[in-house]
């Protein structure tokens, strides 16, 4: 299992607890981008001076995540730079990655070398309402694809507020948040879209929003807390109530459009759903997947009998009917290292029970462990 990692206390103490325990991660969370930002023809240094510029931006937003931020990398012995450029790496990608390697690849790998820095699509997302399962219970679940590398980083933050409102999230080293669910039965998923507008301006990092978003209590708190953001790059939250509202908040550039669950699962990958926002998807590389994919988690859930337990969904998950481009995705070795993406966990949340049923690898290969919000270290 990820290592388990308890933060309270201020924002800046969550923060440099977060970095303390998770100080090895973070710093091979930082070699991972440095590789994958040089790959799109970004130095490290370069990646660095682009996180900066979201300091500002995160602070108006939320000054207590900013400070969150800083005791992170107090606690990592990072430069806040660094982890603002861990937290901002889904703005700082370029909108046409995954795509060919930068002409200057192997020039800025050689900078990050010599200035130290060691060389070394994304998911699958299911809503399901509670009067569709067995627990009678919301469930929200994803595998989460990415770099293989990243695994090894993955960890498990569960964090208390001085409100004692408390929140659970699988997320990256040194990053805020992203899979994750709270005290009040509200849970998020995570998407990477891409639209010809990405990368215009800057905007509110992902992953920032996905921790400010822990502190909703249902849907529809999201969608206006949402709406009223400008965003630099574009992503999909699929997130849930233990009321049984889902949505799917699919945000660019040009603004939020949502999908409101309708169906017995509200289920989403790597590409606008929405009409309006379809019109401006970027390109989408074949090893995504994300068109395949979506057509395959639809005919599973669509011709599924009876309710959703949390082993259907598991099962589910586990699909390996299409091959490198199933929903549990095996590495495919054909691929650069650096746009080969394949599931680095999966998760299965029963947002009324409040626990996050966890695969810390391909789920094809290992079980779920269950972790609770309200418990200890897991087994």
């Amino acid at each position: 299992m990820f290592p388990l990692i308890e933060i309270s206390g201020s924002a800046r103490e969550r923060g440099q607890q977060h970095g303390m325990q998770a100080q090895k991660r973070i710093t091979r969370s930082i070699a991972t981008y440095a590789r994958l930002f040089a790959y799109c023809g970004i130095s490290w240094q370069g990646a660095q001076r682009l996180g900066a510029g979201y300091r500002e931006l995160i602070g108006d937003l939320n000054p207590a995540l900013l400070a969150e931020i800083e005791g992170i990398a107090s606690g990592a012995g990072q430069h806040i730079d660094e982890i603002l450029a861990l937290n901002a790496r889904t703005e700082i990608l370029p909108p046409g990655y995954p795509g060919e390697p930068h002409p200057e690849l192997g020039k800025i790998a050689a900078a990050n070398a010599k200035a130290g820095m060691p060389d070394w699509g994304e998911c699958t997302a299911v809503a399901v309402k509670p009067a569709q399962t067995t627990t009678g219970t919301t469930l929200l679940a994803q595998n989460w694809d990415w770099l293989g590398a990243q695994r090894a980083t993955l960890v498990l933050l569960r964090g208390r507020e001085a409100s004692g409102a408390s929140w659970l999230s699988l997320t990256e080293a040194g990053m805020l948040a992203k899979i994750g669910l709270n005290s009040s039965g509200f849970g998020v998923c995570l998407n990477i879209l891409r639209s010809s507008d990405d990368g215009v301006r800057a905007g509110v990092p992902v992953h920032v929003l996905l921790r400010a978003l822990l502190a909703c209590d249902k849907v529809a708190d999201a969608i206006a807390y949402t709406a009223k953001l400008s965003f630099g790059a574009s992503s999909n939250v699929l997130c849930a109530d233990a009321s049984g509202d889902t949505a799917a908040l699919e945000f660019s550039p040009r603004g939020l459009e949502f999908i409101r669950g309708a169906d017995a699962a509200l289920c989403h990958t790597n590409h606008f759903l929405a009409p309006a926002a379809a019109q401006h998807q970027a390109s989408l590389a074949p090893s995504l997947s994300t068109v395949p994919r979506l057509a395959r988690i639809s005919a599973l859930t669509g011709a599924h009998q009876g309710k959703f337990s949390v082993a259907d969904l598991q099962s589910m998950l586990r699909d390996e009917a299409d091959g490198y481009l199933s929903i549990c995705r095996k590495p495919d070795p054909a691929l650069a290292p650096e746009i080969c993406v394949e599931t680095v966990a999966s998760v299965v949340m029963d947002l009324g029970k409040r626990v996050m049923h966890v695969a810390p690898d391909l789920p094809s290969l290992v079980d779920y462990l269950p972790v609770a919000l309200g418990e200890a270290q897991p087994a």
